[in-house]
């Protein structure tokens, strides 16, 4: 097998007459380096009966040896595409199209041929009028060939006559006393006559002049007749017509009541196909609407040429085509519930406790900025350590990670930067497998079997694949299209009994008004689709929330330093003195020589950062098979999401989900603060530079910003850090200044 292909099946495609010498050779090495035999490569060879020699494969087998650069399986699909050969992607067939699912009604091994039998009594003139009042109304034209001319030893047809309708050639041959010559034309016996099976317009016998594409022909001349005949039957094809060609073929005439000359190629390319699948090889040469056939009722070099059949099969290229996808579709027949009602069948184990089972799918979709990526690493990390992944437990197991979008380098220097954020020691990395496809990606129809073929022997309880809208097929708003694109997920969780689990992204514009399950981008499909959605937005987090946040981060901080250094410093310091950021910094300063408080600052300064780069996000479920669970409210603090545990965020309503009225007041308030923290920046640099470093009066700071001196000194009551005293305006002293300044 090479990228999903069967060689031997492509080698069909390839015709070893057109290639040289190497390229013969080449193919030969190709079969052995892919671990097919010299039989395979000799079989084929024979197709080529001017050049094959025997027992010359099997004698240059043996000299083929493995070289750092072998011939691969690779070249024949290269050859064989060279040939005209094109593998399936997932469009509608075309004339020159093939069909790769298996459709196979006939077990060849087992056939059993059916004889030709010719009708007891021959009445030619009979013949033709039941062959003509099967294919033709009465009032359309018919093309037939009596005339021909021999080419190498091969007599040939003329053009022939479309002039007369099939009711007037019936009526003619009615009364013509069993002589067709009389009505069609003579004929050579030694060649026998020809007759078109679709009809004409009455102005040429081309493909332009069919007036209904109605029928089609199916000849096979390299397969017994006896075998000819059976599979032809227990094909059920829906034949109007089978006639025995007086040589060694059947001439079946086939329904494909097509629409049009595209539908009618596409029909016959589906119909060649099946028949080659099942034993058949067709006459490719036969395709085209307008071509002749045998006409039954006359004589072939000594031999009838004569109707054996009317009628047979199915009724329609409908019901036909209907039959033939249900034989093998490898659906499950019904189950009575009676009969395992009292045995329940075991449920699969979760995946992720109270969320996902195993061999099912959860879809992750949020805006960008989310850290969907980010989250689904962590979400590989905790599965192949077996821990909690934002407060869910998770199985144990290997997992493998379908990286679409980052080079390989970046992928995995991520996830040591989520292992080393998590705080986890990284024991499992063996239950990891990472596959990079960045650049090397394919729709999800062609991705699905690769996967499935190098994940089916490795016992994945997931597979992550990120991000999806790399591997989309069709329009993502296509209800039917991304359903077909959704199926893969499907065979995937059917073929391996893994969990598959993928990420999308909302949809543009504002996602206010809309539930959770309906802001994903694209189709409905997406969010009905997957067993388990987890949604997230973003939270409209305050600027005082912010310095919350802030000041708890320094006295954790604080408070870690102060735990690496001292013993029994927090006998010094009260429980609410810990939650206050001015009076850990006056005690800290207090407990702490000069360079240790230094550092103590670096820590703080890069943990504020920290903090302010922090964007907060709430996790909203739908679930299939569990009961709703409470929002997840979530810091993501890059590379990783953490819980909020403190619970701040449990009251803050998404900006989406206010009303608009509400958005409306938080605008103005959010302008209102924009614009103090403006004012206080203002007087900031006002007092910092109007004065060229003496200390500034009021008088001052007003004409530097062009207002009045009460409005400044408004403005310097509000900004808080200042005072005015005597007309100067001076800096406030903190508190652990002001402290020490007592003592």
């Amino acid at each position: 097998m090479t990228d999903g292909f069967d060689i031997i099946e492509i080698l069909e495609h390839i015709d070893p007459s057109r290639l040289n010498y190497q390229e013969w050779v080449n193919v030969g090495m190709a079969l052995k380096e892919e671990g097919h035999t010299a039989a395979d490569w000799d079989v084929w060879s024979r197709r080529d009966a001017g050049r094959y020699h025997p027992g010359e494969c099997f004698r240059k087998w043996d000299s083929f040896r493995g070289t750092l650069q072998p011939v691969t399986g690779g070249t024949i699909v290269q050859m064989a595409k060279d040939q005209g050969w094109q593998p399936e992607t997932g469009h509608e067939l075309d004339w020159d199209d093939t069909i790769s699912d298996e459709r196979v009604v006939v077990d060849k091994n087992w056939i059993e041929g059916q004889e030709v039998e010719e009708p007891e009594t021959w009445d030619p003139t009979a013949q033709l009028i039941k062959y003509l009042e099967t294919l033709f109304e009465a009032g359309e034209n018919v093309g037939y060939v009596t005339a021909s001319w021999e080419k190498d030893g091969r007599y040939l047809p003329t053009q022939g006559n479309w002039d007369r309708t099939a009711g007037q050639l019936i009526e003619q041959l009615s009364k013509c006393g069993g002589d067709i010559g009389s009505v069609l034309g003579d004929y050579k016996p030694e060649a026998g006559a020809w007759i078109r099976f679709n009809p004409l317009d009455g102005d040429g016998c081309k493909d332009s002049n069919i007036t209904d594409y109605r029928y089609a022909l199916v000849e096979s001349d390299s397969v017994e007749l006896e075998k000819q005949n059976a599979i032809l039957r227990e094909l059920e094809l829906p034949i109007a017509c089978l006639v025995f060609s007086g040589k060694k073929s059947l001439h079946a005439i086939v329904r494909v009541d097509a629409g049009s000359m595209e539908e009618y190629k596409k029909r016959v390319n589906y119909l060649y196909e099946i028949c080659k699948k099942n034993g058949l090889e067709i006459d490719q040469q036969n395709r085209n609407p307008s071509r002749l056939s045998r006409m039954p009722g006359v004589m072939r070099n000594g031999h009838k040429q004569f109707l054996m059949d009317t009628n047979i099969g199915k009724a329609s290229w409908e019901e036909w085509q209907e039959w033939i996808e249900s034989v093998n579709d490898d659906l499950p027949d019904p189950e009575n519930l009676e009969s395992v009602w009292d045995h329940m069948p075991e449920l699969s184990p979760c995946l992720i406790d109270g969320v996902l089972r195993q061999g099912h799918k959860m879809l992750i979709a949020g805006p960008s900025k989310a850290g969907k990526s980010f989250l689904q690493t962590e979400l590989c990390i905790a599965i192949a350590e077996g821990r909690s992944w934002l407060g869910w437990g998770c199985a144990k197991g290997r997992v493998m990670y379908v990286n679409l979008e980052l080079d390989a380098a970046s992928c995995l220097h991520r996830f040591r930067d989520v292992y080393g954020a998590l705080g986890w020691e990284p024991r499992n990395l063996k239950n990891i497998d990472i596959w990079n496809l960045r650049g090397k990606s394919v729709p999800m129809d062609r991705l699905a079997p690769k996967l499935i073929r190098r994940a089916a022997k490795k016992d994945y309880i997931a597979i992550i694949i990120d991000p999806i809208y790399k591997v989309i097929t069709g329009d993502e708003n296509s209800a039917d299209q991304m359903a077909a694109f959704c199926n893969q997920f499907d065979k995937i969780c059917t073929e391996l009994g893994t969990a598959v689990i993928y990420c999308h992204h909302h949809s543009k514009g504002a996602q206010g008004g809309k539930r959770s399950m309906d802001r994903a981008s694209g189709s409905g499909v997406f969010a009905r689709d997957p067993d388990a959605l987890l949604d997230l937005i973003e939270l409209d987090v305050t600027p005082e929330l912010m310095t919350q946040q802030e000041s708890a981060m320094v006295c954790d901080t604080c408070i870690r330093y102060l735990n690496n250094l001292f013993e029994d410093w927090e006998d010094d310091v009260s429980q609410d003195d810990m939650l206050s950021y001015v009076q850990m910094l006056a005690y800290c300063k207090k407990k702490l020589s000069a360079g240790q408080y230094s550092t103590l600052n670096a820590l703080i300064d890069a943990a504020v950062k920290k903090v302010k780069a922090l964007t907060a996000w709430r996790i909203e479920g739908t679930l299939r098979e569990f009961p709703k669970f409470a929002p997840v409210n979530l810091w993501f603090d890059y590379p990783v999401h953490q819980p909020d545990k403190s619970g701040v965020l449990k009251d803050i309503q998404p900006d989406a989900e206010k009303a608009p009225w509400q958005r409306g007041t938080d605008k103005i308030k959010k302008n209102a603060q924009e614009r103090k923290t403006e004012r206080k920046k203002a007087i900031e640099e006002a007092i910092e530079g109007c004065n060229f470093g003496e200390v500034p009066t009021v008088k001052d700071v007003a004409e530097y910003l062009g207002i009045s001196e009460r409005t400044a000194r408004d403005h310097i009551k509000e900004h808080g850090g200042y005072t005015y005293e005597d007309g100067k305006v001076r800096k406030k002293a903190t508190e652990a200044e002001a402290g020490k300044t007592d003592e």
